[in-house]
């Protein structure tokens, strides 16, 4: 993923309204981050607890929508939907994205349970627990967050999608 300014992210929220706009708090290491090791950036927001947001790139274009965090954490511990970590070192909470299009007026969401940290592309690039003598390691971890960034862009394009 290419560096993003916080005045390039604002201006890629997708279904926001400019009220949500306004109280967007990015986090006070965002000058830290390497988007280079990112697939998508997601932070949950320092002021508003149960609010995250993530920026994804489709087709180079940076693409940003605003998560909520359900109230209750899974009483059992759960994959992450999206890098599908195993071996998990944070909790995989549901989150969930209003709709773009009528079906978001209308107060449609998508959910997903994912990690509550937002270190999915982190988590895809470790190795797998057991591997044989000889195995690809790289293609291993190229294929891991290959699989995990369509599953992101997935999300993404269900949450932008406007038909009904």
């Amino acid at each position: 993923m290419r560096a993003l300014t916080q005045k390039q992210i604002l201006s890629a929220f997708r279904g926001t309204t400019k009220s949500e706009l306004t109280r967007v708090t990015f986090p006070l290491d965002f000058d830290d981050v390497d988007f280079s090791r990112l697939e998508f950036y997601g932070w949950r927001d320092r002021k508003i607890p149960r609010r995250a947001y993530i920026v994804i790139e489709i087709d180079d274009e940076p693409i940003a929508l605003i998560l909520t965090r359900a109230e209750a954490k899974p009483s059992r511990r759960a994959m992450c939907a999206w890098c599908r970590d195993v071996d998990l070192s944070q909790d995989a909470v549901l989150y969930t994205a209003r709709r773009t299009g009528s079906r978001g007026r209308r107060g449609d969401t998508i959910g997903a349970l994912v990690c509550e940290g937002f270190g999915c592309s982190k988590h895809a690039r470790k190795l797998p627990p057991a591997y044989h003598k000889g195995t690809d390691l790289d293609a291993i971890r190229a294929t891991q967050v290959a699989e995990m960034a369509r599953r992101v862009e997935s999300f993404v394009t269900e949450v932008l999608s406007t038909e009904d």
